[in-house]
């Protein structure tokens, strides 16, 4: 499957340059011109790489860059910065923040192609060496922490997540309040048994949106477990 560029440009020529370019590289590319939709986009679109202008309306680049790594599914999805703000102290701005190259514009798109192919070649290896964890049609890949089921995107919170995966991996096991407690939450945090139920709730409604089968199990005085013989 090709890979998928998300080109965050709000200049139009050199947005339709850039997906010309991609496009002749085998690349699936979608076009965002406004920062106030990157984040949306990235939910539906779940691109393999970013390429982020810097000076773009509403919302900065370097101020998406931030958005987007401050939330754990997206924390490794690899951005590369490409802007007309070539000054040394932007660019170590741009890399503090998480940036995995960093282009100034004017730019030779010959030069663009190829460091979208070494970043995604570095982050290929990198998904190479973690499986892709399945149950029955959820699936989880543990490198990008994001969860699927159907090819739904599942919009987990980092705690909701953590339970998932806590689950698959320990498929059609009880496990009480307390031990999923231990588990899932920092030891030195001080949080109720009850509240592992609140985020099974959220768990729950987020896995069966569609209305599919629930195989998170409650077994009554015991805990819960995730089984496919409910």
């Amino acid at each position: 499957m090709n890979s998928k560029i998300l080109v965050v440009e709000d200049e139009v020529s050199i947005a339709e340059l850039i997906k010309l370019h991609l496009n002749r590289n085998n690349f699936e590319c979608l076009l965002v011109h406004d920062g106030d939709d990157v984040l949306p986009t990235i939910e539906s679109y779940i691109p393999d790489l970013i390429i982020l202008d810097w000076m773009i309306p509403n919302i900065s680049g370097l101020e998406v860059l931030k958005r987007i790594k401050m939330k754990s599914e997206y924390i490794e999805l690899p951005i590369l910065m490409l802007t007309a703000k070539n000054a040394e102290q932007d660019k170590i701005l741009g890399f503090e923040n998480g940036v995995d190259d960093y282009l100034a514009k004017p730019f030779i798109p010959s030069e663009l192609i190829a460091r979208v192919k070494a970043i995604l070649k570095r982050t290929q290896k990198k998904e190479n060496r973690s499986d892709l964890i399945k149950f029955e049609d959820i699936s989880i890949d543990t490198n990008q922490r994001r969860a699927f089921r159907n090819n739904r995107k599942l919009n987990l919170g980092p705690t909701e997540f953590n339970i998932l995966l806590f689950f698959i991996q320990n498929k059609q096991r009880v496990f009480s309040r307390e031990y999923i407690l231990n588990k899932i939450w920092a030891h030195d945090v001080n949080v109720e048994p009850r509240t592992v139920d609140v985020h099974i709730r959220r768990l729950r409604k987020e896995l069966n949106t569609n209305g599919e089968k629930d195989f998170i199990r409650t077994v009554r005085s015991a805990g819960y477990s995730i089984d496919n013989d409910i």
